[in-house]
């Protein structure tokens, strides 16, 4: 069953974050746009260094979901500021290197990267609810709508975590910004594991549908306003120019 579970897990993660990458970021390299936006070789490495930093996340991630359970508030507490602490120190070590954040690209590398840790932490979540002896079918929904919810939440605070100087309030984007709404995001996960099946499955639900705002609310004015690679100027976003999903066979 360990092996089962692994692999449903294993499957579970990559549909969920490699999904995000093909559907959201995706859409800003061609066809869908006259130029890719950003360079495909680095964002899939992006994606591999995330799937590397989600693995020693998963440790802290596993601990506040079991303290929540044991009602130990307070090493939930401790274990959700490392899980954060991680994922923030992470994308700021990435945006900095020479690698990836040497161009205007580099939202789109961070993203990725985001979304490669976000599908480790899922599928610890997904097997280590399948690895359970019998676990009843009530939960099965609540364990999907959390793994949902994980990769939502890291990649909106991604979104939040850019600086966008035209904007003010939480939309404006900073770390602090992104770290205050994955706290929000991740209380509504963790709830999940306290609450009856029906509760819980509306408290992870409510998390994808918050990031699910962020990540539509932003992702024209982060990703869309990128300069193509060849320093061309940079369009502003509009559904005329961007996130059409047939081919351009020509400028506008």
């Amino acid at each position: 069953m360990v092996n089962t579970a692994l692999s449903i897990g294993g499957l579970a993660g990559v549909l969920l974050s490699g999904g995000f990458i093909y559907w959201q970021i995706g859409r800003y390299a061609a066809p869908q746009v006259p130029e890719t936006l950003f360079d495909e070789r680095r964002l899939f490495i992006a994606y591999a260094v995330g799937l590397f930093v989600g693995a020693p996340l998963v440790f802290p991630f596993l601990f506040y979901l079991s303290a929540l359970r044991n009602a130990a508030l307070d090493v939930a507490l401790l274990d959700l500021l490392l899980l954060l602490a991680g994922t923030e120190l992470a994308a700021f070590l990435l945006r900095r290197a020479r690698y990836f954040g040497q161009d205007a690209a580099g939202p789109f590398y961070a993203l990725g990267m985001r979304a490669g840790a976000a599908g480790i932490l899922v599928v610890a979540l997904v097997t280590g609810a399948l690895s359970a002896a019998a676990p009843p079918a009530a939960e099965l929904p609540v364990v999907f709508a959390q793994a949902v919810a994980v990769v939502a939440v890291s990649t909106a605070s991604g979104y939040l975590a850019i600086r966008l100087p035209e904007r003010q309030g939480l939309l404006a984007g900073s770390p602090v910004g992104a770290a205050l709404f994955a706290v929000f995001g991740y209380v509504l996960i963790g709830g999940a594991e306290v609450l009856d099946p029906a509760t819980g499955f509306a408290s992870a639900a409510l998390a994808v549908a918050g990031s699910t705002w962020v990540i539509f609310r932003l992702r024209d004015l982060v990703l869309g306003r990128i300069p193509p690679p060849s320093g061309a100027a940079p369009k502003a976003a509009s559904p005329s120019a961007y996130g059409r999903l047939e081919r351009r066979t020509g400028p506008e």
